[in-house]
């Protein structure tokens, strides 16, 4: 694509990697055909090729975003499955949120829509604020119908029947291994899925430290920052990526690290990219070294190798690949080969590379878009006919399983329970 930014445009770094990335499309259009939003609405501008265009006219030309641009780029998802299927590696998970940055410095959002987005921006990712949020959206769940904007309803709607209390397992602290030390690891708690689901941080421990490693959970570090980094939000993303850089840095200067061990794939996208993120930045040395030994849980499972299947029941799994892992972190196979070793029946839905539609806060954001989705992922995963669903991240388990009967567990938890822990709470 032949772009014509200005010298002076150039000198920006930003703008400087955004031409990089327009110039490597070549129009070839392979991005339409697995792109979620197009699949839908069936409209050019809500394909990746399609945003390209308007991104390209936005920058180049300096432009004040118009409605009609910033409703095609805030439908976008971030799957980056067009990244997946590009044969000419358009980077367009940066190309995105560059533009997204530039919205939200130079777009002047309605009055509801800038209000819904600052209390997303200022609950999600801090966990106690959002268990007061969860518990007063159960609350004001009879008061529903009364609600004027469908987003809110989607909100209220999202709150589970039950929140959990805190686990005592993500404070501060290190637990020891069994048996011989093969590895330090931090582990990434995290911040939703923390009050969501304590299960999946507590199976993570005890499967590490059953295999051998000796586990941290680092003093500061806490939200990945990928939420309001999605939304355009670069300070706070960056102010709350980098207490996470410090604090895993501290431990790398320390007693060290062998990995970083996260368990949320939309964060581990985020954290790989730290580097790229603070690349310009003071603390752009700590970024990179934490990003170069940030891993999924399936990675660091797959170096340990995983010990002899123990009692758990030989189920058929539905494995739902999260967009976050198969196409932001390319890892497709690790996840499936794991619950295979460890005795399950592992089956996979038709279009596996199409997005459920949680995508962080979209599901909030774009109800409609999100629930169409929804209901096309659940389908194809409840026609393989599972005994469970496994999936990799704590969106797309909340997405699905408010639309299926089927129970729907973290990875890590079936591992636990094949390797000697205990059978999975949505198991019971």
């Amino acid at each position: 694509m032949q772009t014509t930014f200005t010298e002076e445009q150039l000198r920006d770094p930003g703008i400087r990697r955004a031409n990089e990335i327009l110039r490597s499309c070549v129009h070839c259009g392979f991005c339409t055909a697995t792109c979620p939003t197009y699949q839908v609405l069936g409209d050019e501008l809500d394909s990746p090729r399609g945003r390209i265009y308007q991104i390209k006219d936005m920058l180049e030309n300096e432009r004040v975003p118009d409605a009609k641009t910033v409703m095609h780029i805030d439908r976008c998802l971030s799957c980056l499955a067009c990244m997946t299927t590009c044969p000419s590696g358009v980077h367009y998970m940066h190309l995105v949120d560059h533009a997204r940055e530039y919205i939200e410095e130079n777009y002047s959002r309605r009055w509801d829509d800038r209000a819904l987005r600052w209390l997303l921006s200022k609950i999600l990712p801090f966990p106690g604020r959002f268990r007061l949020a969860l518990l007063a959206a159960r609350l004001g769940r009879p008061l529903k119908a009364l609600m004027p904007d469908e987003r809110l309803r989607a909100m209220l709607d999202m709150a589970p029947s039950r929140i959990p209390p805190a686990s005592p397992n993500d404070r501060p602290q290190v637990f020891p291994p069994e048996g011989e030390r093969r590895m330090r690891v931090a582990l990434m708690t995290g911040c939703a899925q923390k009050v969501l689901n304590t299960d999946i941080n507590d199976a993570t421990i005890r499967l590490l430290t059953r295999h051998g490693c000796e586990v941290v959970v680092a003093r500061g570090a806490g939200c990945c920052g990928a939420l309001t980094h999605h939304m355009g939000k670069t300070g706070e993303s960056h102010a709350t990526a980098a207490r996470n850089i410090r604090a895993w840095a501290a431990e790398m200067d320390g007693q060290g690290l062998d990995a970083i061990v996260i368990n949320t794939s939309g964060c581990g996208t985020t954290v790989k990219d730290y580097g790229y993120m603070f690349r310009n930045e003071p603390l752009a040395d700590d970024a990179a070294r934490v990003s170069a030994i940030a891993k999924d849980i399936s990675e660091v499972m797959i170096d340990l190798g995983l010990k002899a299947p123990g009692d758990a029941a030989p189920l058929r799994v539905a494995y739902h690949a999260a967009c976050s892992l198969q196409h932001g972190q390319q890892i497709k196979t690790f996840p499936k080969d794991l619950l295979k070793a460890a005795g399950f029946e592992v089956v996979e839905p038709r279009d596996s590379h199409l997005c459920c539609g949680s995508a962080g806060t979209y599901n909030l954001m774009q109800p409609a878009i999100s629930a169409e989705l929804k209901a096309r992922k659940v389908g194809t995963l409840e026609a393989t006919e599972p005994q469970v669903i496994a999936a990799g991240n704590i969106g797309c388990m909340m997405q699905i399983g408010s639309a299926s009967d089927v129970p729907i567990v973290h990875t890590a938890e079936l591992l636990d329970w094949a390797t000697g822990g205990p059978k999975p709470g949505a198991l019971q």
